[in-house]
């Protein structure tokens, strides 16, 4: 019992760490590249999308390296691999080398999602697998807050703040990939025989219910994205807000999350999964209607308007993240869960790609379109969801026998 309470302890620790960094750098990515290399503010744009486009597409090969060594590994890789070019970034002034270092970035991030949630799935199965995850997620909010706030401490510094912040992100990655280096996984969970991963994403491409789930993900994924995206330019310009909203709405959701991922966790985990996940996105559904209506609402009773409605977007982010990430998790087959989880967190790489350009279109068409089209997404997703928690589940893959005692749970385990 020693070894599994300790590697979770440490697991939980890099998780924070690692969001902490998260924290530092993704609100101020534009400022903070800005500021080390030089370049201009075009140039890093056009730069950060390259590298965002390069890591989309070396996804299905992270996968098959999750599938071959393990989550422990590559998480430790995509780790260290942020460290380093963290540390390189203020002497990244060439814009190759500025390139070079944006895609190991965005890479290493992308990376680090379905090797995060594979090495779960190797620590742990059933109901203690859903509370490391319930646990993961908080601790991303939790400490993408904490980050945020020390980006802000830094940035006091002036111009040697941009400096402090790079050398800060190299040790905390560099931090996380060491704990997770003590992390034990139990010896039945990540030895995994090339031989096992016969079919690789073929496997992944036929199953018709993993393929749901991505897309019911991907159609969802857009009501992630509207808070960062569309919200702020909706409060300030539709709702006639001052700019401080957006920030207080978002430290409103960050710390419901922290607070309440892990109870709500629990408690979802009553429901079958996929059941959990859709009612969650009819929340959601409701809060972008109350959205729409809140250009009619001016001073006090404005404020006090859009901060219950977002109290109720946060609920719906509670109720179906929960359910859903652990749907995508058990779903995943072990001998295959790096390309399975590297699909699913494709779907996210994809929604986050596409959003500015489809909110940006939605939020000039109108005041109550985008939260329309929000609300449409979100519950052809949550129906999607509903028949996927009812089909049946898939026939095991012919392959030689196994002894019993190496057998796991069902992939579709409610």
């Amino acid at each position: 019992m020693h070894r599994p309470a300790s590697a979770r302890r440490r697991f939980i620790a890099a998780s924070f760490v690692d969001a902490i960094g998260n924290g530092i750098y993704v609100p101020l990515t534009m400022l903070f590249v800005h500021h080390l290399t030089g370049q201009s503010l075009t140039a890093i744009g056009t730069g950060l999308t390259i590298a965002g486009l390069g890591a989309l597409a070396a996804m299905p090969a992270v996968g098959a390296l999750i599938d071959r060594h393990g989550g422990k590994r590559v998480y430790i890789g995509a780790l260290a691999l942020r460290a380093v070019s963290f540390a390189l970034y203020p002497l990244a002034t060439t814009y190759p080398a500025f390139l070079a270092v944006a895609l190991a970035v965005a890479v290493a991030m992308w990376a680090s999602a379905p090797s995060q949630q594979s090495l779960i799935g190797d620590m742990a199965q059933g109901a203690e697998r859903d509370r490391l995850l319930a646990w993961n997620r908080s601790l991303r909010n939790g400490g993408m807050g904490f980050g945020a706030l020390a980006a802000a401490a830094m940035l006091a510094l002036g111009s040697g703040g941009y400096l402090a912040a790079a050398l800060v992100l190299a040790v905390a990655f560099a931090a996380a990939a060491v704990l997770v280096t003590f992390i034990h996984v139990q010896a039945g969970g990540p030895r995994r025989r090339p031989a096992d991963t016969s079919g690789g994403y073929r496997t992944v491409l036929a199953d018709r219910r993993y393929r749901r789930l991505t897309l019911a993900n991907f159609l969802i994924g857009f009501g992630y994205t509207a808070q960062a995206i569309a919200m702020p330019v909706f409060l300030t310009r539709d709702a006639d807000l001052p700019d401080t909203m957006a920030g207080i709405v978002f430290a409103v959701n960050t710390a419901l999350i922290a607070g309440l991922g892990v109870p709500v966790g629990r408690l979802m985990a009553r429901f079958r999964r996929g059941r959990g996940a859709a009612l969650g996105t009819a929340v959601f559904a409701l809060s972008f209607a109350a959205f729409a209506f809140l250009p009619a609402f001016d001073g006090t009773a404005a404020v006090i308007a859009v901060l219950a409605v977002a109290v109720v977007y946060t609920a719906g982010e509670l109720v179906h993240s929960a359910p859903a990430e652990s749907l995508a998790v058990h779903a995943a087959p072990d001998h295959l869960r790096g390309r399975y989880l590297s699909a699913y967190q494709l779907s996210w790489s994809l929604c986050r790609t596409l959003a500015p350009m489809l909110l940006g279109l939605l939020l000039d068409a109108g005041t109550w379109q985008l939260w329309a089209a929000l609300a449409a997404a979100v519950l052809i997703g949550g129906a999607i969801l509903l028949h996927t928690d009812r089909a049946p589940t898939r026939p095991a893959p012919q392959r030689e026998p196994v002894p019993t005692t190496a057998r796991t749970t069902g992939p579709y385990a409610p």
